[in-house]
């Protein structure tokens, strides 16, 4: 959430903030109407309690003059009759100044985050900026399959009897294929908590709409969501919405910061802005596991604390001998909460291209306001401040299988086991 008075402010320089924000939010994509918008409800919202304010006061003085005059035998049947007047004005002024209220925060809502000064500008991912790459594509020697032709040729991987049972997007894992998927989620976290320093959570999988707000999917994204019907519960779309809000409407003491959660679940997507994307395959489904690293941090370290996450969600393809590489989003392809992100995309060789398999986030104190995470330093009379929220995948579990399947294939269609999941595979070395 953009604080408002921030908005309605000006820098030491004299420059209105809301004149910064609307650059920003053009280089976004958006338009500058939607922070006059803003603007004017605040106006609106601000009025409203001026209103309401004059008119409670003329109340209390009514109130007041009614006390005097039954204390000194006077008639009041006049200054009765003005109270129950103004005490209807004072209900209808108090509703209008709480609907103006709940209109400027919804339209507040719905407005992006404020990207950092190094964010590169561009409208499209094809402005993204590349930052960093790692190893080499493998050398087949033979046109390499797709993962889902493999998973179909060696049979762990079914995709027609899923449609039957669910409908499109979903599938099943079978033999090797489900033990190499239980495999990557058992080193991962491994990983993440023996290895990167992470607290292991197995949060809820249905959070309310509260938290989805306070994580910023709600307002905006609510038709990506599956809602249960008959209660405030939804499934989650990531492991981020309830891990972060573990700490909701709460005040940390400064050095319990940073916290470090890592989080195995099965994610739910409705994919309804996805338009047709990816049908095929294991690339775009309604359900995923995915493994996620979720940071609260002093906003004074956010920054180097999200370069650390970054590195440990690499780290894992590392340990695997994938071929990735790691771009700074720009503005226009930058996600709705996010102050500065990383995707780390890494290399198909049936699909012949990078594709993403963790984002990498900093929202600053964005998500914070939202959830009302702050924290309180020991320093005598020190008020309490936002933190700072980062998280990322590490890793999406489906697409880092995809990798394993496409860029360590076999010419027999069989797939090699990476060296690092042998154990956790039993000993098995190849998926035939």
């Amino acid at each position: 959430m953009i604080d408002i008075k921030w908005l309605t402010s000006e820098s030491e320089e004299g420059v209105p903030h809301h004149e910064v924000y609307k650059t920003a939010l053009i280089n976004r994509g958006g338009e500058a109407k939607d922070v006059e918008k803003v603007l004017e409800l605040n106006k609106k919202r601000k009025d409203a309690i001026l209103s309401f304010d004059s008119k409670k006061a003329e109340q209390n003085a009514a109130s007041k003059e009614f006390g005097q005059a039954k204390k000194q035998g006077d008639d009041t049947s006049k200054v009765l009759e003005k109270m129950q007047s103004l005490s209807k004005e004072v209900k209808d002024l108090e509703k209008v100044s709480h609907e103006a209220q709940e209109e400027m925060n919804y339209a507040l809502s719905c407005l992006p985050n404020m990207t950092a000064p190094d964010v590169p500008v561009g409208s499209s991912e094809e402005d993204n900026v590349v930052v960093s790459t790692y190893g080499e594509k493998p050398n087949l020697s033979f046109k390499p399959l797709e993962h889902w032709e493999l998973g179909e040729k060696s049979g762990t991987i079914d995709f027609e009897r899923a449609g039957k049972v669910a409908g499109a997007r979903f599938a099943f894992l079978k033999g090797a294929g489900a033990r190499l998927e239980r495999a990557l989620i058992q080193f991962m976290l491994d990983v993440h908590t023996q290895k990167n320093g992470y607290v292991e959570m197995i949060p809820p999988l249905i959070v309310n709409s509260n938290s989805l707000y306070g994580t910023s999917q709600f307002p905006k994204f609510k038709e990506d969501v599956f809602a249960i019907n008959g209660r405030d519960g939804y499934l989650i779309p990531t492991a981020e919405v309830p891990v972060t809000n573990y700490v909701a409407n709460e005040i940390l003491k400064e050095e319990e910061l940073p916290l470090k959660f890592a989080a195995y679940t099965p994610c739910f997507r409705s994919e309804a802005g996805s338009h047709g994307r990816d049908t095929k395959g294991l690339i775009r489904q309604h359900q995923f596991n995915k493994v996620e690293l979720v940071k609260i941090t002093h906003p004074d370290e956010s920054e180097k604390e999200h370069e650390a996450l970054l590195s440990d969600a690499e780290r894992i393809l590392k340990d695997l001998g994938l071929h990735f590489q790691t771009v700074s989003l720009c503005t226009g392809d930058i996600g709705f909460g996010a102050k500065k992100c990383y995707d780390i995309n890494v290399w198909l060789p049936g699909q012949s291209s990078f594709r993403e398999i963790s984002s990498c986030s900093n929202f600053g104190d964005f998500q914070a306001r939202r959830a009302n995470i702050r924290f309180k330093s020991n320093v005598a009379k020190s008020k309490p401040r936002f933190a700072h929220t980062i998280n990322g995948s590490g890793l999406a579990v489906g697409r880092t299988l995809i990798a394993i399947y496409e860029n360590y294939q076999n010419e027999d269609g069989s797939i090699t086991v990476p060296d690092a999941l042998i154990p956790y595979m039993g000993g098995v070395t190849k998926i035939s």
